[in-house]
């Protein structure tokens, strides 16, 4: 029996995973590729879980999607729990290729280690996704982020840096992600400076997740030996906990907000204007607001960089819907479905992951906590009242940039 083809991707917070995993489902669809998923969320809301499963192209029925959230993929518990994923996946059908996509913490090395001696499994690609908005910001077109890594190994730091670099190192794919914001110019100096750090790999820009599914099937395995000295020299630090360069005491935390209450729209784009800090890399989940609370919002913010999207319709709103003329069983099955989500607006919710350095992510779910409607603001909500909303309306995806 041949072996099963597996593809990761990686890629730090924000850099545009799930996106592009979303893409690669939407085409599989069409193409008729039997494909298996594993999305890893260092967070409990397992919000890229969600978002995956909402393609309709796997699912936990179908016996092709399992979901490792709570944990990192490449520690050591992750590893095991990846281990026991796989052993479902094929307990339950053959699947033809497998996808992982890693949380934004993840390392390389220990999934590198799991399928070199693997007879069940052939790695075919490791791919690192790059923000090449974030690369031009912080590190001057990628210029500074070798010089940067280089003085974080010299003080015996383990920064973001380092995480950026290796996950680089280990690749053999390399996907410069939003270059739809960057000019040529600008893409082509990102991947000269990028490019010493692993001569071996295929850098390729794309953006929205943009890339022809076909092109990432590899015909030839993953090459192990370009990377055994890296994993000889890396094996010790990958699982230490990684700093934050410019507070050495500062370590990476991914912290939830959970309350049933929308956000006031015009309090909720004034705290991001002054709270958004660059120590936030990374924030996501699912909210409403009093103005639409008829849909489902999706938040999704990468440093500077903040994303709304209409996820669907709220059940509380759908059931109200007299024109959808449905039956009475119906009716009583989105009932039930409401009546499971502990809410007092139906299923309407507030679900955010935070991630960043410890004190600044406070501070951002503190603020965040602060927009929520007010008991008096909700009995206005109730009668009808109407909110400022300063965000774009008549669109299902809008972008917003704040300065940090």
């Amino acid at each position: 029996m041949s072996s099963i083809p597996v593809t990761i991707l990686h890629g730090f917070l924000g850099s545009g995973k799930t996106t592009f995993l979303r893409n690669i489902l939407q085409q599989t669809e069409y193409s008729g590729d039997d494909l298996s998923v594993i999305v890893n969320d260092m967070s409990e809301l397992d919000v890229d879980g969600v978002l995956i499963l909402n393609t309709d192209a796997v699912s936990e029925d179908q016996g092709n999607f399992v979901t490792i959230s709570g944990d990192s993929i490449s520690s050591p518990s992750g590893v095991k729990k990846l281990d026991k994923a796989l052993k479902k996946l094929c307990a339950e059908n053959a699947p033809e290729w497998i996808v992982i996509e890693t949380s934004g913490s993840s390392h390389p090395l220990p999934l590198v280690e799991y399928f070199k001696n693997s007879v069940q499994f052939a790695l075919k690609d490791v791919i690192t996704l790059v923000d090449a908005t974030w690369l031009r910001d912080d590190f001057q077109q990628g210029a500074t982020l070798i010089p940067k890594w280089q003085e974080n190994v010299q003080r015996g730091l383990r920064g973001i840096e380092n995480l950026l670099v290796e996950q680089i190192m280990f690749s053999n794919r390399v996907m410069l992600t939003k270059t739809d914001k960057v000019d040529d110019n600008t893409v082509r100096n990102i991947a000269q400076a990028i490019h010493p750090l692993n001569v071996y790999t295929e850098i390729i820009k794309t953006s929205w997740g943009n890339l022809d599914v076909r092109t990432l099937k590899g015909k030839q395995d993953y090459n192990f030996v370009l990377v055994e000295q890296l994993i000889t020299e890396l094996r010790e630090a990958v699982n230490e906990p990684l700093n934050l360069s410019d507070k050495d005491e500062q370590s990476l935390v991914a912290k939830v907000l959970k309350d049933d209450r929308p956000f006031h729209p015009a309090r909720l784009w004034n705290t991001c204007q002054q709270y958004l800090t660059k120590g936030v890399f990374r924030s996501k989940g699912f909210f409403w607001f009093p103005t639409r609370d008829d849909v489902s919002l999706l938040w999704s913010q990468a440093n500077g960089n903040i994303g709304l999207e209409i996820t669907g319709f709220w059940r509380a709103s759908v059931i109200e819907d007299e024109s959808q003329n449905y039956t009475e069983e119906h009716r009583q099955i989105l009932q039930d479905k409401i009546d499971s989500v502990e809410s007092r607006f139906g299923d309407r919710r507030c679900r955010l992951t935070v991630i960043g350095q410890e004190d600044e992510v406070d501070a951002f779910i503190g603020a965040l906590a602060s927009c929520f409607l007010t008991d008096t603001e909700l009995g206005l909500w109730q009668q009808g009242a109407a909110f400022e909303d300063p965000w774009p309306k008549k669109i299902a995806k809008l972008s917003q940039k704040i300065p940090l």
